[in-house]
């Protein structure tokens, strides 16, 4: 008989909120989005309307028109996912993260009407599982409400890159954590990245809050 841990180490988030239950949490949630979480894409390199299919069976509600519209851009869009690895991760060194390329792909969702970083990201997330995270309303809240920077001027793509480095300062401080977290969901055949864990845990807990 399996024994369930109920309690795993704390993580850290700004303004020093202590998650004290990140594991129950990420299984909470799981318990309801598993058929989404479980989707595995091989087609790295590629994309097409099955990924936006795919990015609305996750909550992202984009519309017959900006699917449309997103697939005009295609060839860019997959241009530019050709320059960043399939294994490229967020918790790799700052120095080695592919920031331009990340920009790029970012920039060729630019100007589409009814796209902003979170249908765009949650689009692009099974490309890159462990490189970008889903910057929906709650996320971006999280991470703009105490850096003002955040907001500054810029492309579309250089301030969806500017939240994701932003993010990865989060990842980073609780790496350990959020490493045991994916070890243990492992175990329980949920193959999340860190930066997803990272994504249901600021999520999971805004959403009570």
């Amino acid at each position: 008989m399996r024994i369930v841990r109920e309690r795993m180490s704390t993580i850290i988030l700004r303004g020093g909120v202590e998650v004290e239950n990140p594991l129950e949490l990420a299984l909470e949630f799981l318990a309801s989005y598993s058929s989404y979480e479980a989707y595995d894409s091989s087609r790295s390199a590629s994309f097409d309307q099955s990924d936006l299919r795919l990015a609305n069976r996750g909550g992202a509600r984009i519309s017959a028109a900006e699917i449309a519209a997103i697939l005009e851009r295609r060839g860019k869009i997959e241009r530019a996912l050709r320059k960043i690895h399939a294994d490229a991760s967020l918790t790799h060194p700052t120095s080695s993260i592919p920031w331009m390329p990340l920009t790029q792909l970012f920039d060729a969702f630019a100007d589409i009407h009814g796209i902003g970083f979170s249908k765009m990201t949650k689009a692009l997330h099974k490309k890159r599982p462990a490189l970008i995270p889903m910057l929906d309303s709650v996320v971006q809240a999280y991470l703009t409400r105490d850096d003002p920077e955040m907001r500054s001027p810029g492309s579309f793509g250089e301030r969806a890159t500017a939240l994701v480095g932003s993010y990865k300062q989060d990842l980073d401080r609780n790496r350990s954590v959020l490493h045991e977290i994916q070890q243990e969901l492992a175990s329980r055949t949920y193959r999340l990245t860190e930066v997803r864990i990272l994504d249901l845990v600021i999520w999971s807990l805004s959403a009570v809050t």
